[in-house]
């Protein structure tokens, strides 16, 4: 009898142990957010040159 209560002690300890498996964590990648350079002054530009092309041409 005392056999059996020292086995079945025995394994309730031993199974605790084991209860969880080891996993690696699952890490996830950063996200990386890029911030882009303002090109408001070529939005400017752009029309400006074209502008400035009309008014050559319409000058001649």
């Amino acid at each position: 009898m005392k056999k059996l209560v020292l086995a079945a002690a025995l394994s309730a300890a031993a199974s605790t142990a084991f209860a969880g498996s080891y996993a690696e964590p699952v890490v996830e990648a950063p996200v990386i957010v890029e911030e882009t350079a303002s090109s408001s002054a070529g939005n400017v530009l752009v029309p400006l040159i074209l502008l400035a092309a009309i008014a050559v041409v319409v000058s001649h």
